[in-house]
């Protein structure tokens, strides 16, 4: 099988090797997480001294092996310790009792453990308990834009652009293909009913699925918009759907719980504090949110481009927060180390009040930390504003900030 690597991920992977931490990959259903497994056997099954173990649970080879027990009989006839053991578990959460053979085999010398596992099993919460905290999370999103032109073997263009804004980042759209419209988002709405379905309504035991489906059209609705829980329940009375503030909370959690969205915090840039209330709302992919919004995207395309800029300043490692200020909100707070950026998205910016709005906002940040403004507008490619960079969505994609 050709694999894709993905260089951001198989890099975290291996920086963590040697480490005495079990590497647990995490992320949406179907973003990939299986094939980073595949990728790091691919990379690694030519070095000399490397002994392989792989279990795979969606395969019938590995059925009879259903509890911790028959796990640990399993890698410890497989272990080779004159060579470096590598173990590789995928939908471990199959395993009854699993955490009890890895917590015993991340002490082993010359032994890396690697596990995936269903969103609905493999919380931060319990993974603290289950491995006692000797583990390292690496979080795996759809694909970025370079990722989706290698993938689709497209050429940087406009056009390709679009397609990826309008179809967001699931790797397994490489098999399906983007040429068949309706393919594309029978595939997205498979996904999508799939993460609803295993990782909300049945780990939750869900009844309320009509509320359900109604609060999540309406954070696809209103991506980008600030809102608490207080206003979705007022506004969904309105709509003849009685549910509590604290009914929206819960709902929003488990959303997030398995990476369907992301909650996006409030942070005060005078006051250099996060606010606890209120917050936006970014989804995982911008196909699943397009998909679940509906409609064309020239009636959203704001939405859709902070929504893409969002993830991928994810992507970049930056802690990212929705900024408020006296005069007005700034799109993205951005923070890594000592590092401190703010972000602006617009769609076009085409006359000079639009320039003012976008450009004044961040000119009334009094600090010197970088400024900039990511948008559609033809032609752009990194212009200086008395200090604030204007860079087209395209090069953003490419080169970061």
């Amino acid at each position: 099988m050709n694999i894709i690597s993905r260089k951001q991920y198989a890099e975290k992977v291996d920086s963590w090797l040697g480490k005495e931490v079990v590497i647990v990959i995490v992320g949406q259903r179907r973003v990939g997480k299986s094939y980073i497994l595949k990728d790091f056997i691919q990379r690694h099954e030519c070095e000399p001294d490397a002994n392989i173990i792989y279990i795979d649970k969606e395969k019938l080879k590995y059925k009879f092996l259903t509890n911790g027990d028959e796990l640990g009989v399993y890698i410890e006839e497989r272990l080779d310790f004159t060579r470096h053991n590598y173990v590789l578990i995928d939908e471990i959460q199959d395993i009854k009792g699993w955490e009890i053979p890895i917590r015993s085999l991340r002490t082993e010398e010359n032994t890396d453990i690697i596990i995936t596992g269903s969103n609905s099993k493999m919380l931060s919460s319990e993974l603290s308990t289950l491995l006692g905290g000797r583990y390292q999370e690496i979080y795996v999103q759809s694909l970025s834009y370079m990722e989706f032109l290698e993938f689709h073997k497209l050429e940087d263009s406009e056009e390709s652009l679009l397609k990826y804004l309008n179809y967001g980042g699931l790797p397994g759209l490489k098999i399906i293909g983007i040429e068949e419209d309706e393919h594309v988002w029978e595939y997205i709405r498979s996904v999508f009913n799939t993460v609803i379905l295993k990782d909300v309504i049945e780990r939750h035991s869900i009844r309320n699925v009509a509320f359900l489906n109604n609060l999540i059209a309406f954070l696809a609705d209103t991506t980008g918009k600030i809102h608490s829980a207080t206003s979705i329940s007022k506004y969904m009375k309105s709509q003849q759907l009685d549910v509590s503030a604290n009914v929206v909370l819960d709902y929003t959690h488990f959303f997030s719980e398995a990476y369907l969205i992301n909650e996006v915090k409030r942070y005060d840039i005078h006051g250099k504090k996060l606010f606890e209330s209120n917050q936006k709302i970014y989804f995982g992919d911008v196909g699943l949110r397009n998909m679940i919004a509906g409609g064309e995207r020239e009636t959203d395309i704001e939405k859709v481009i902070e929504s893409v800029v969002y993830q991928h300043l994810i992507r970049l490692g930056y802690q990212v927060y929705v900024g408020e200020m006296r005069v007005g909100e700034i799109d993205f707070v951005c923070k890594k180390v000592n590092q401190i950026k703010y972000l602006q998205v617009a769609y076009l910016i085409h006359d000079d009040e639009t320039r003012k709005r976008e450009f004044g906002r961040l000119a009334d940040i009094n600090d010197n930390y970088p400024k900039y403004v990511i948008s559609l507008t033809p032609l752009v490619t990194s212009r200086d504003y008395d200090g604030i960079i204007h860079m087209g969505l395209r090069e953003f994609l490419k080169n970061g900030i």
